[in-house]
């Protein structure tokens, strides 16, 4: 049986980490790379890193801040923002990434989910996207809560996957930062409709979120930031209570 991951996320602006609630509101976390070592150190399975002013600035993901985080740390690391080539993935992956993450540029041009697929393999290939519920159908929203699409998630999820991402990060807007769990309906209805891993991000406030998002959400790994930065709930703690609930983890 594969093991569930917990994947803390590091959202960066202007080289801080910071967390808002529903996209908005930000609040400095600390040290992007203090938190990223403390992360590998309590045995997280993985690591996000997002650049959450890149897309909306128009600018590059910092890079040398990406290469620091990588030399500070030895799990897996998953790195977004602004991302909107094959170069941009280049470079990324040269200085310590093991997978990138993209979200807005996919939506514009789906092809290049294809391109990146077929240069740097499927598993380091992450597709995020961002969804809230407008008159109970789950939309597709770009750079934060600014851009609403047309665009249906689920229909959306089968059509990344089919062009060969390798992994699904789903953020229920309507979740995030809320700490009153997870989308655990939509995610279930995703991880059944999709045959690569789902992601969950959006709304964890307790250990019991996790357990309903791998028992009811069906989700393969679930993703947070400010429980973990704020030290609400540490790495190490959710992983003894996930195993107590028959959830298979690397302890």
């Amino acid at each position: 049986m594969l093991t569930k991951r917990i994947i803390p996320c590091l959202d960066v602006k202007d080289g801080r980490t910071v967390k808002g609630v529903n996209f908005v509101n930000l609040r400095d976390a600390g040290d992007p790379i203090e938190l990223a070592k403390k992360y590998a150190d309590q045995n997280a399975d993985e690591l996000v890193f997002l650049d959450i002013s890149a897309t909306e600035q128009k600018r590059k993901t910092l890079t040398e801040l990406v290469r620091k985080v990588a030399q500070a740390i030895d799990i897996p690391f998953t790195v977004g923002g602004g991302i909107s080539s094959v170069e941009d993935v280049e470079v990324l992956l040269q200085n310590g990434a093991d997978k990138v993450s993209i979200n807005s540029a996919a939506v514009k041009r789906p092809e290049l989910i294809n391109e990146l697929a077929a240069k740097f393999g499927s598993q380091c290939i992450v597709v995020a996207m961002d969804a809230k519920q407008i008159n109970g159908e789950w939309k597709i929203h770009l750079v934060g809560d600014k851009v609403p699409t047309e665009i249906n998630l689920f229909d959306w999820a089968i059509e990344v996957a089919k062009r060969g991402a390798g992994e699904i990060l789903f953020t229920s807007m309507d979740h995030d930062g809320t700490k009153n769990g997870f989308a655990n309906k939509a995610l279930s209805k995703m991880s059944q409709e999709v045959n690569v891993p789902v992601i969950a991000s959006g709304g964890a406030g307790t250990t019991k979120h996790f357990i309903d998002a791998f028992n009811e959400g069906k989700a393969d790994a679930a993703l947070a930031a400010s429980i973990f930065h704020f030290e609400e709930v540490a790495v190490p703690d959710l992983k003894k209570e996930l195993k107590k609930h028959q959830i298979a983890v690397r302890l």
